[in-house]
């Protein structure tokens, strides 16, 4: 894990498998770093779970990007450079596809037929087979194409990779540590 180099970070973007976490450390992280939080799936998906449209997706990101600080949790790999080109920091939650596909059942159960409080109106929870699958692959389709991507930013930006929940408590613990100590 790399530590946090500095804590002026204001653009955030954390990535990673359904299931990983991302948005409980986006919004654990913006109450710590005092940053606004925008989940992208709450932006993505329109009512019934309807996709938007590219051409809309990629403007909504643009205009997304424009503030000065924030916290943005999600992947949407075709659009993934929008984020990155403007992020100071980018966390890439490389967990295993267990635990991923325990959350994501834990998450049906905790939500079962209700909207998340990170998702877009009109999409309750849903667990189907083809997400599970899409969940246990994830690792082996996506993976190799995170880490090329990375390696694409990895002189410009602080990289985090984080491998399992007790390095996501660390990194949270070091936040609230080196935060304090600037009050």
């Amino acid at each position: 894990m790399v530590a946090f180099q500095k804590f002026d970070q204001e653009r955030i973007v954390i990535i990673g498998s359904c299931g990983a976490g991302k948005s409980t450390l986006a919004r654990n992280l913006g109450q710590r770093l005092n940053l606004s939080v925008i989940h992208l799936d709450a932006y993505y998906w329109q009512s019934g779970w309807q996709e938007t449209d590219q051409n809309k997706w990629q403007k909504i990101q643009q205009e997304l990007i424009e503030a000065n600080s924030w916290i943005i949790d999600g992947n949407y790999y075709n659009t993934t450079d929008i984020r990155l080109t403007a992020a100071d920091t980018i966390i890439w939650l490389d967990f295993n596809r267990y635990l991923c596909l325990w959350r994501v059942i834990k998450r049906y159960l905790e939500y079962p037929d209700k909207v998340r409080p990170d998702m877009a109106v009109g999409c309750p929870e849903r667990l189907n087979w083809e997400f599970l699958q899409y969940v246990w692959n994830f690792p082996k389709l996506h993976r190799h194409k995170i880490m090329n991507k990375l390696a694409e930013y990895q002189d410009s930006k602080q990289i985090i990779i984080l491998q399992n929940p007790n390095q996501v408590f660390n990194l949270l613990e070091q936040v609230t540590n080196n935060f304090n100590k600037l009050i």
